[in-house]
């Protein structure tokens, strides 16, 4: 009963926590504008080694990158084995929109961005910087927490968009270049059955994945203890619950847009 009451209990201070991290977010915007700027430079192009290579965004390419050209190998084999294999432009209009750009850019986030917050916080935490802005009359829920909040939808944009891009390019080349597909045939269905309006519920998606992320990393960061170790042990607990999280909002989405009638018309 006491293990009960006790889980009952963090749920209740995660929940106050995300609470007060949306209502800060107009002081963030007001009063912290150039920490909101520094964090979006930070998490979209990195810092140090990792801005060579373009920071989260190009980490977030080249895994869409891979999970496209699965879609084009899945896709095109199994419509092979029943004659079919035109329809592979389908698939990539299909699964990549609803399912496979949006889940990728949340665990991309999760894995860059979300980690590396946690981290932040949790070191600001343990060694008492978080006490110290606090002391000298900053907010600091406001400062730490929801400008974090505000970047990361900031830059779930450009996220989202290259997740798209690269696995819309992986899948087609994937599916004229290696398998020999006529071009002309791949882009009549894909274009065919590319519907604009799962684009945007994809967008929205992927938006509602990043604020859930960034939400439950800044929570495990704030309140880290423990020392270093503990700060791990934050970093590890934010990332499980993060995807666990992506993985909750991409099913209850789907379910909400498409569980009834799918969206999805076959023939014209």
């Amino acid at each position: 009963m006491d293990r009960v009451t006790t889980s009952w209990n963090a749920v209740g201070k995660q929940s106050q926590f995300f609470a007060a991290t949306v209502r800060s977010v107009g002081d963030a915007l007001v009063h912290y504008k150039a920490e909101i700027v520094r964090l979006i430079a930070i998490m979209g192009l990195g810092t140090g080694a990792l801005a060579v290579i373009g920071g989260t965004v190009a980490i977030v390419g080249f895994l869409t990158l891979t999970t496209g050209a699965l879609v084009a190998v899945q896709g095109y084999n199994q419509f092979a084995e029943i004659g079919v294999e035109a329809l592979t432009g389908f698939t990539s209009a299909y699964f990549n929109v609803r399912l496979v750009s949006p889940l990728t850019a949340g665990i991309g986030l999760a894995a860059t961005i979300g980690a590396g917050a946690t981290a932040q916080l949790g070191a600001m935490r343990i060694n008492e910087e978080i006490d110290a802005l606090e002391v000298m009359g900053i907010r600091s829920i406001a400062y730490l927490a929801s400008s974090r909040v505000i970047a990361g939808v900031v830059v779930v944009v450009p996220l989202y968009c290259v997740a798209v891009l690269m696995s819309f390019f992986a899948a087609r080349s994937g599916t004229t270049v290696i398998y020999g597909q006529s071009s002309g045939v791949y882009d009549h269905y894909f274009n065919t059955f590319l519907n604009e309006t799962d684009l945007i519920w994809s967008f929205l998606q992927a938006v509602i994945i990043g604020i859930a992320i960034m939400l439950v990393h800044t929570y495990y960061g704030f309140t880290a203890s423990g020392g270093p170790a503990g700060v791990g042990e934050a970093v590890g607990r934010a990332v499980r619950t993060s995807l666990v999280a992506a993985a909750v909002i991409t099913m209850f989405v789907s379910l909400a847009l498409y569980g009834q009638s799918g969206d999805f018309h076959f023939s014209g």
